[in-house]
């Protein structure tokens, strides 16, 4: 028999105050998208997609007439997503956010307004002290989006955009080894009875393993170095496949260069500047004809004779071998990598609304602290405070001192 609980005559219930969960107020952003004049810049930040979503959340979006056209989104696009289309640049600024696919211009730095919030890239080679002092004075939030990380502490952004360079890479090299552009008529792959091209990638990142996923696919004989083991084994598990690879030896890269019909550059840069690996001497003895991807060279290059080209004119020859040393790969396939950043971006809009505006997500999530390198007059990131003398302040202790 079951025995009934015994209450004691001292028992006696306590009233507890009833706790209610606050939910932050929403705020309506008022967001405005450039059209890009510089940079070889072809993508937009945000798409049409992208745009009709915070639309019909509330918020107010302005585009400026063209803003799309380098990725074939045009106004009719943009209006019938519910934006405003903005004929005149220094209105389109007023808007309190303002969402760039390139870096920040002088002559845009002068349109900016006070305490304004910018998400754009930063270039580091190209940056100017007189462009930091014009943010500095205005108190702008200034933003470089490939900073910013996800929950898992990787870089959607350069992730994306370094996908599209691997792949782009290896598709630009078949097209340079093909006799249409005075290439020396090399298929990539090969056919039965006749070898495939060998293809020579340097690095082991995430640009490394989708050239390589490429190039396997379509029947090329690829080998791989980096200094990094790590790097390797993990490349190597990804693609699922083992290949040759090794570390950057120079007496062994010299010899497999000579060998080599396509090389590509991807080597991670040290302090924001990319090692040269390959030298002048090194170059001279590859087979003419062959040709060098050098995506490295937003950060310099990793080949001693790259040289920045454009998307205009993308090539040119040393020791008759073809290099195609364009910055900003991702821009020659912008509609692609207008839709890979405004699938991070357009989320993270969002979430600012819902949490009461930019500076609050700033504080309370690290990955968008993280690309915060200009705030209310603070230089926040060191690397930029460092290069130009500027004074750095820790952004974490800065909002710890607000607190």
């Amino acid at each position: 028999m079951t025995k009934k609980p015994y209450i004691s005559s001292s028992f006696s219930y306590l009233p507890m105050e009833e706790t209610l969960l606050i939910t932050p107020k929403k705020k309506r952003l008022f967001i405005g998208i450039p059209k890009e004049t510089s940079f070889q810049e072809n993508r937009v930040a945000l798409t049409p997609e992208g745009v009709s979503v915070l639309v019909n959340q509330g918020h107010d979006v302005a585009v400026e007439h063209g803003a799309g056209e380098g990725s074939f989104y045009f106004d009719v696009d943009y209006s019938d997503a519910g934006a405003r289309i903005v004929y005149d640049k220094a209105e389109l600024y007023k808007a309190t956010t303002i969402i760039k696919s390139a870096p920040i211009s002088d002559e845009e730095a002068d349109l900016l307004q006070v305490n304004q919030v910018v998400f754009s890239p930063i270039h580091m080679p190209m940056l100017k002290v007189g462009l930091l002092e014009t943010l500095i004075a205005k108190k702008v939030i200034a933003i470089a989006f490939e900073c910013i990380q996800d929950d898992v502490g990787s870089f959607p952004i350069v992730r994306s955009m370094s996908e599209i360079a691997g792949n782009y890479a290896i598709l630009t090299a078949a097209r340079y080894l093909g006799n249409a552009d005075n290439g020396k008529g090399v298929l990539l792959g090969g056919i039965s009875g006749v070898p495939p091209a060998r293809v020579l990638i340097i690095g082991a990142g995430v640009v490394a393993e989708f050239a390589a996923r490429a190039a396997f696919g379509l029947g090329a004989s690829v080998k791989i170095f980096d200094n990094s083991i790590y790097r390797i084994m993990k490349l190597q598990n990804n693609i699922g496949r083992r290949c040759f690879t090794s570390v950057i030896d120079p007496v062994i890269l010299a010899e497999e260069l000579r060998n080599a019909d396509v090389a590509i550059g991807a080597i991670k840069p040290i302090n924001g500047v990319t090692p040269v690996v390959v030298t002048e001497q090194m170059v001279s003895q590859m087979k003419s004809g062959s040709v060098i991807i050098d995506v490295s060279i937003d950060r310099g290059g990793c080949f001693e004779t790259s040289r920045v080209t454009t998307h205009e004119k993308p090539v040119y020859k040393v020791y008759d071998v073809i290099h195609y040393c364009v910055p900003n790969i991702a821009s020659g396939v912008s509609r692609t990598a207008s839709r890979a950043i405004s699938n991070v971006l357009m989320p993270i809009l969002q979430q600012c609304a819902d949490t009461g505006g930019v500076e609050e997500v700033i504080q309370t999530r690290s990955g968008l602290r993280n690309g915060v390198y200009m705030y209310k007059g603070c230089v926040t990131n060191a690397p930029v405070a460092k290069k130009f003398g500027l004074k750095y302040t820790d952004l974490d202790l800065l909002f710890a001192g607000q607190s």
